[in-house]
């Protein structure tokens, strides 16, 4: 048991470092534009945009690629590349070095999330995955929340570089404490090596959807050059997807796409990830430009939501084990969807207590239910042979979803009709539409019930299908495709 809870406290420090730096920086750009007075703010954005864009195209390669070398082996690294990439930002001279820097995060992030769950699930027994999964994803959001609030403290006292190197305090010892804690599993029968072109293909297609999505409040909706990067994404991921049909080893494997509670659940993931991100970047802008609060009190007004969702992850987590995924996720939705609507009644002069405070706990309950229940849903018939590839599509989905969340937020925050306080009143109606919709994908799930599978679903190329035709059926108690721990 004490074991369980050491693997669990070492990947979640590490899925809080890295989620951290998905939304700290957003504080911080004020502070970036002082520090670097001749770049514009379009330069600036790339500080941000950069890290979301390499973070969602990185993501699956590095899932499949832990699945066959060794998830402790590629999370250890990727943590040490993120701490080399975190010393780097912190240190930056210029704009440049400081965006090249965060796209060396992002790099190491992307090897440590989807090991870390891959690291983790094994761990737990099937029947107790959905609190494992819960405290695990309470840990992802309490820090992606908590992001803007360390980040305003952060500046206000030893300045912005501290956002980065900060970093380096919360990772080094979990480095250590997880070269000791950890141990090494993969697939033990991973057969060909994986699709490298149909790596690329993916990066290239997620990378080029994900950036049309940041620009596009700048390019707009007409221009050639959105029209042209969302052509030439949505060509890639084509090109994949043939691709992928005919290999050996794909990059994803069509059959793991075919799993319904899979797909299902990183549907809703990514709406409620759009939403969820929409509203944090709404909650920052709101509290500073309509009720004029400083970058310490923004923080500390934005503390209740991330308290709210740590505290009921326990909770959350047992009644996942017991009622099922659907029965956290759908009220996770309603509970954001009420959340925001109290924001969207907010008014113009600042009252924390009657006004802010029980929308924060409503947008914090959603968080602790929705992002756990897809969670669970999606692996709980999934394969434990491919977890890392698991979660990396999960998280690259999730990724997604926060790129289009935050994009959609700025063109509605851009539409000047009306008074600032309308225009964030409108803002935050769109927002609760989000969690509605989210909701409504958890309703579709059915009912979802945990399950130990050990191989991938059948599903073979047609010309590796044809090589097999004569071959004999494996014997009964096979454990060819099992995962394998070893110690």
């Amino acid at each position: 048991m004490a074991r369980q809870w050491k693997v669990l406290l070492v990947t979640s420090v590490a899925v809080m470092m890295a989620l951290l730096d998905v939304t700290i920086v957003n504080v911080a750009l004020p502070a970036l534009a002082t520090a670097f007075p001749a770049s514009s703010l379009d330069d600036l954005s790339w500080v941000l945009n950069a890290y979301n864009v390499v973070f969602a195209a990185a993501l699956i390669p590095a899932g499949r690629l832990a699945d066959r070398w060794g998830r402790r082996r590629v999370f250890l690294a990727g943590v040490a590349l993120f701490l080399a990439g975190s010393a780097a930002c912190g240190l930056a001279p210029t704009v440049g070095v400081l965006v090249a820097a965060r796209c060396v995060q992002a790099l190491g992030a992307a090897a440590i999330m989807p090991t870390s769950l891959g690291l983790l699930l094994p761990e737990f027994p099937v029947r107790r995955r959905a609190t494992a999964i819960a405290l695990w994803t309470a840990t992802g959001t309490v820090a992606g929340a908590a992001g803007p609030s360390l980040g305003g403290a952060l500046v206000a006292w030893p300045g912005w570089r501290w956002v980065f190197l900060v970093n380096l305090l919360i990772g080094l010892p979990g480095l250590l404490a997880a070269a000791r804690v950890l141990r090494e599993t993969r697939d033990d029968s991973p057969g060909p090596f994986p699709d490298v072109v149909g790596a690329l293909l993916l990066g290239g297609g997620v990378g080029a959807l994900a950036l049309a999505v940041v620009r596009l409040p700048d390019w707009g909706a007409t221009s050639v050059a959105f029209g042209g990067t969302v052509t030439a994404g949505v060509a890639l991921l084509l090109a994949l997807t043939v691709r992928s049909s005919r290999h050996p080893a794909p990059i994803i494997e069509p059959a793991l796409v075919r799993i319904r509670s899979f797909s299902v659940a990183n549907l809703g993931s990514l709406v409620f990830a759009a939403a969820m991100n929409a509203l944090l970047l709404c909650n920052v802008l709101f509290l500073t430009q309509v009720w004029r609060y400083d970058s310490l009190a923004t923080g500390g007004a934005l503390t209740a939501g991330p308290v709210t969702a740590a505290a009921l992850a326990p909770l959350v987590g047992r009644l996942g084990d017991r009622f099922g995924p659907r029965a956290v996720a759908l009220p996770g939705g309603l509970f954001f969807c009420a959340g925001a609507l109290l924001l969207a009644r907010a008014p113009g002069q600042p009252d924390f207590l009657a006004d802010f405070l029980p929308a924060a706990v409503l947008i914090g309950a959603g968080a602790a239910f929705s992002f756990p229940g897809f969670g669970h849903a999606a692996f709980a018939e999934f394969p434990r042979a491919r977890f890392a590839t698991g979660v990396a599509i999960a998280s690259c989905l999730r990724q997604v979803g926060a790129v289009f969340g935050i994009a959609v937020l700025i063109t509605v925050l851009g539409d000047g009709s009306g008074t600032p306080l309308a225009v964030f009143h409108r803002a935050y109606l769109v927002i609760a539409a989000g969690g509605l919709l989210a909701a409504g994908v958890a309703l579709t799930l059915g009912r979802v019930h945990a399950r130990d599978v050990a191989h991938v679903p059948a599903a073979q190329p047609a010309a590796a299908v044809r090589s097999a035709a004569g071959a004999a059926a494996p014997p009964a108690g096979s454990t060819s495709g099992r995962s394998t721990t070893r110690p």
